[in-house]
């Protein structure tokens, strides 16, 4: 569970639930089914127009994300090269091979067993950084999905906004059209608004460093998998992963990691 989301989200809410509220109006007065289908399903609509049907069937998946604590365990993989570092140099490179299976890193095992398949350094690192080159790019495509959802909600706000004013500009004679009219015009504005700031945007954001975290994951996993094909000491490989870590975390890592 990612707390950080669940906090952002219920007080984010919850700030304009008090506001309404120590305003002397109530939830219902802000609720209102056309401006909600307006903006939620033709923003959503949209979508299918802008990105592809997976991505965009998809999107609730991909938000699902956020509210999940991504784990990436830098520690356990520095330790796991590490250790596979150490036996390679005492027993050589096809040694590595009985360890393989235990792996659960697909990622770092496919580069391994190119390595113990004495595949050449540089097509093991362009194979590797082509792989995540390509996951990357099927990030950025569900962000940008999401990011989009974001920008299309106040567009859509704010057509509902004319709707609820051309419904009451035409029907000024009859007095009963124009509280829904001018409710449909002002509280579309008011769920886009929501929409993009309260949820797309931040969601969108998170997702691209959940991202970026795993692409540095994967950068350390091929520093690692080269380094291990060099025969470089354990300890150099280490001090080579270490510096993808900030500084807290790095100094924490390497007083366990580098004691003798």
């Amino acid at each position: 569970m990612n707390i950080s989301t669940y906090v952002g989200i219920a007080g984010c809410f919850g700030m304009i639930v008090m506001g309404i509220i120590t305003g002397g109006n109530t939830l219902m007065t802000f609720w209102d089914l056309p401006s909600f289908l307006i903006v939620f399903g033709g923003s959503y609509l949209g979508l299918f127009t802008y990105s592809t049907m997976s991505d965009t069937l998809g999107i609730f998946k991909t938000i699902g994300l956020t509210f999940k604590a991504a784990s990436f365990n830098e520690k356990g993989l520095i330790q796991t090269l590490m250790s596979m570092s150490e036996k390679a140099r005492r027993e050589g490179l096809l040694a590595l091979e009985e360890m393989l299976d235990d792996l659960d890193d697909e990622f770092i095992k496919k580069g391994l067993r190119l390595v113990v398949d004495g595949t050449d350094a540089e097509i093991v690192r362009t194979l590797m950084e082509t792989e995540l080159s390509q996951m990357q790019e099927r990030h950025i495509a569900k962000i940008k999905c999401v990011n989009m959802w974001g920008t299309l909600a106040p567009g859509l706000g704010m057509l509902g906004t004319v709707i609820g004013l051309i419904g009451m500009l035409k029907n000024l004679e009859d007095k009963s059209a124009l509280g829904p009219n001018m409710a449909v015009a002002l509280i579309t504005t008011f769920y886009g608004s929501m929409a993009a700031n309260l949820a797309m945007i931040p969601w969108s954001g998170k997702l691209q460093a959940m991202d970026a975290t795993e692409s540095k994951v994967k950068e350390m996993a091929i520093e690692g998998v080269l380094s291990i094909q060099a025969g470089d000491n354990p300890r150099i490989l280490g001090m080579k992963l270490l510096t993808y870590l900030d500084p807290v975390e790095r100094a924490a890592l390497e007083k366990e990691l580098m004691k003798d």
